[in-house]
């Protein structure tokens, strides 16, 4: 039977998004280069997450950013966590930095490329308006009831920030059952799970077919 102190089990890549306003500009001196400034996270503010128990509260804590970004990490700007990279800090083309706010980026992107052509029209007219960043937990903090989740540290090599559609967070979806939760369901929930898979991918019954009288007739002759 699945537990909240569950929740603290968790491991791997992470995504969480944010509302954010994006500033774009032209990038002095450089022609066909637009510069886009933003943040990718904010610290200090809680916001309700879901996972298979239900909601909690998540807080990405003011310093959680420190240690990753003093050991230079390898991270790219994506347009909804995939695609070509748009700009790279080990390039020099994004830069990252943590403040009072969060962590801001500060990215330079090439304007003669036909997606960042059409992600930086998408953000003039505000079709798009959130980003989110892909990280892995390193030290982490729940408040006894595990209904609180404080991220203290996060490790952002190999990870990225990115202009998004909307706010995805695949890791704790409520839908998204891994295979070690499955083996924690008591009885009653796993049956229920296993009568909803089967009511889902049972083949579909026949439609009853209806004879014409010619084929009627036929049958009838060959009795």
């Amino acid at each position: 039977m699945s537990v909240k102190s569950d929740r603290a089990k968790r491991s791997g890549t992470e995504r969480r998004a944010f509302p954010v306003q994006l500033e774009v500009r032209a990038k002095p001196g450089a022609s066909n280069v637009s510069t886009i400034e933003g943040y990718a996270s904010v610290t200090e503010e809680p916001f309700e997450m879901w996972d298979w128990l239900g909601p909690y509260s998540e807080v990405v804590r003011e310093g959680a950013f420190t240690k990753t970004l003093a050991e230079n990490p390898e991270v790219q700007l994506l347009l909804n966590h995939g695609g070509l990279a748009m700009a790279y800090t080990k390039a020099g083309t994004l830069r990252l930095a943590e403040d009072s706010t969060g962590l801001h980026m500060e990215a330079d992107v090439g304007t003669q490329r036909h997606d960042v052509s059409d992600m930086l029209a998408a953000l003039d007219e505000g079709s798009v308006d959130e980003m989110s960043f892909a990280f892995r937990v390193t030290r982490q903090m729940w408040s006894p009831d595990y209904d609180q989740r404080d991220i203290l540290e996060v490790d952002l090599h190999r990870g990225d920030v990115s202009v998004v559609n909307f706010g995805a967070n695949p890791a704790t979806s409520v839908g998204a059952v891994r295979a070690a939760d499955l083996d924690r369901l008591d009885e009653a929930d796993a049956k229920a799970l296993y009568e909803r898979l089967q009511r889902r991918f049972q083949p579909a019954e026949p439609e009853p077919q209806t004879l014409s009288l010619f084929q009627a007739q036929a049958a009838l002759l060959s009795l």
